[in-house]
């Protein structure tokens, strides 16, 4: 399903296609269908910060089951992952401007490093490992290399509803940031 560049007013939203939805909540929270359907479930919303919110309370309460709020956390891209396996939002928020576009010198290094945390048994993995799913951030803004001490310090918390709580959250605050962008960029509503 392919992601959207502007977005539609909510009130066309409300009445949009099951795909057309889609395409928009993929977007903004990346591919998780368990989210995805009780929000489609869900309408009409009288804004997509409403909607957001509504992502939110779905997450973190009881309307998802614990494999169902993992698929969601997992539906997010490894931070470092390479440019051709992240979304279009994900590209910008993890400094490509395009799948083909590289990067400085600095932040490359940094990615090559989260690469082979991604694939040995360094922080990134043991932090799947510990916890069961993917860690997420929200980087907003901050060097990459500030992203390092951050994984470090969630590993040590080893409180798996916690964190698992931290990284729903923080897929929200990306979902808020990638709405901001997206109202920018798109016809007044």
């Amino acid at each position: 399903m392919s992601e959207v560049s502007t977005l539609p007013p909510i009130q066309q939203l409300n009445n949009e296609s099951r795909d057309n939805f889609l395409a928009v909540v993929n977007t903004l929270f990346e591919t998780a269908p368990p989210l995805a359907d009780k929000l489609l479930a869900a309408r009409p919303y009288s804004s997509y910060l409403q909607l957001i919110e509504r992502g939110q309370d779905i997450c973190l309460g009881n309307e998802l089951s614990e494999s169902e709020k993992l698929e969601v956390i997992n539906a997010h891209p490894r931070i470092g992952e390479s440019s051709g396996k992240l979304s279009a939002m994900s590209l910008k928020e993890q400094g490509y401007k395009s799948a083909q576009q590289a990067i400085s010198p600095e932040d490359q290094a940094v990615n090559e490093r989260l690469a082979v945390m991604n694939k040995s048994s360094l922080r990134i993995q043991k932090y799947e490992d510990q916890y069961g799913f993917k860690f997420v951030v929200f980087v907003a803004g901050r060097p990459r290399k500030d992203i390092i001490p951050v994984i470090e310090e969630r590993i040590k918390s080893n409180d798996k509803a916690a964190e698992l709580k931290t990284g729903i959250v923080d897929m929200m605050l990306i979902a808020r940031d990638r709405l901001k962008k997206l109202e920018a960029v798109s016809p007044k509503m």
